[in-house]
């Protein structure tokens, strides 16, 4: 399931509709995996982009791929880049948290090595983005597409329900008594049926990784990916919190709560509060009929949120000249204009202070501030959970969520086993 919702076509004049049939002489081809399922409102976009790229730098043309959920991309690239050929993509747009997978299997090229001692421009990024994308003391992967989750709220159910419309809850303690007023179970007159939804399926432990940081659990894996921290006391006690919201307080449903129906059930008002990514504040501003707030997660003992998102990857089964290509089209599709345009179609935060100097981005903050709640709350933002052998870890992991939401195991119980399967996969990567 894609963690993503987009909607709108590119703003960008599209300069050549299509690429060309023909490739002339020396030009260069760069396809382009990409985590979306083919056509539709993303791949507009992004087509416009290469198609604007490519009028710009007649020598290159990037050729997007469209390869289904991140899950899908990651795994279609690894076999493709086995197989080799000419369909190899030459980058990708994955996970950030996929670095160790990709660096393990030998395929990337760091962005110093492709910058060739220019690496000024990799500074200017959040640092909160990097933190994900460095790795033995380089950067195999330049941030795109980021996000944090972040807090909606339906300002006409929190009036109906007698809470302040424009006051969003700052802590825990609010959160929970706020999702208790706006609860038809407990007050006959909230026009919701749920106060609060935290999804808990799809990526449940992304969004249980806010929890964990504002409840003192910073990381959930050590910065060189060999070590987790899964049965933490804080992390333990998050998870009890998360699990009394529903089987207690009875604000949220009962057992998982679907990643991907989540905002439908806050567009029909089926719940007041939803937790999601800004990558879906377009399709809220979108489809939302009536006043909605955005802010950021709340806090416990202190506020907190994971990053997410995709970074863009280039491959070493590239030439010289498909490396050089390569980076500048990174460094185009990344720049400041670019960024806040693809931050204003989408809702991803645009991924350098730069980028929000722009007037266009500036301009749409005026108008719509709900735009900067995510790029604000980086500066409490945490690295997403990322190991080697990322997906079975984050696997594991993901099952322990689910065992202690449903009720088969106890919190400390299903973490404490989670941690000690995570140790032993992870075993053979640390030193000795």
């Amino acid at each position: 399931m894609q963690r993503r919702d987009f909607l709108k076509a590119s703003t960008l004049p599209l300069l050549g509709a299509a690429l060309p049939a023909a490739r002339a002489a020396g030009v260069v081809e760069l396809p382009m995996y990409y985590p979306v399922a083919v056509g539709g409102p993303i791949a507009k976009i992004l087509d416009g982009y290469a198609a604007a790229f490519h009028q710009a730098n007649p020598d290159v043309v990037v050729r997007p791929v469209y390869t289904g959920t991140y899950q899908d991309t990651i795994a279609k690239t690894l076999t493709a880049l086995r197989s080799g050929g000419a369909e190899a993509p030459k980058m990708a747009v994955a996970l950030a948290v996929d670095i160790f997978t990709l660096f393990d299997q030998g395929v990337l090229v760091a962005a110093e090595d492709l910058a060739h001692g220019d690496s000024g421009w990799i500074q200017e990024f959040y640092p909160a983005f990097l933190a994900n994308s460095r790795l033995a003391g380089k950067t195999w992967s330049i941030p795109f597409q980021r996000s944090t989750p972040v807090l909606f709220w339906n300002k006409a159910a929190f009036k109906a329900a007698g809470l302040h419309p424009d006051k969003a809850p700052a802590d825990w303690d609010e959160m929970r008594d706020f999702a208790r007023r706006l609860t038809r179970l407990h007050n006959p007159k909230s026009p919701t049926d749920w106060g609060l939804q935290i999804p808990t399926s799809g990526f449940p432990y992304w969004l249980f990784q806010g929890l964990a940081i504002e409840n003192g659990q910073p990381r959930l894996a050590s910065p060189d990916g060999t070590a987790t921290y899964f049965d933490a006391p804080q992390t333990v006690a998050a998870l009890d919190y998360l699990v009394d919201l529903s089987r207690k307080d009875k604000v949220m449903p009962p057992g998982i709560i679907n990643w991907g129906t989540t905002p439908q059930d806050f567009f029909e008002r089926r719940c007041a509060m939803m937790w999601t990514t800004t990558g879906n504040l377009t399709n809220v501003k979108a489809n939302a009929r009536f006043d909605f707030g955005v802010a950021m997660l709340p806090a416990r003992k202190r506020r907190g949120a994971p990053t997410g998102g995709g970074n863009l990857y280039i491959f070493s089964n590239t030439t010289p000249q498909e490396r050089a290509a390569a980076l500048r089209f990174v460094r185009w599709v990344t720049s400041p204009d670019m960024a806040a345009d693809w931050g204003m179609q989408t809702g991803y935060v645009a991924t350098s202070p730069a980028a929000w100097e722009t007037d266009r981005l500036k301009h749409y903050v005026a108008g719509f501030p709900q735009a900067a709640v995510a790029r604000d709350q980086l500066r409490y933002a945490e690295p997403e959970l990322s190991t080697h052998d990322n997906q079975r870890v984050t696997q594991v992991f993901n099952d322990a969520l689910e065992a202690a939401i449903t009720g088969q195991k106890a919190s400390a119980e299903a973490l404490h086993g989670a941690q000690a399967t995570a140790t032993g996969i992870l075993r053979r990567y640390r030193r000795s």
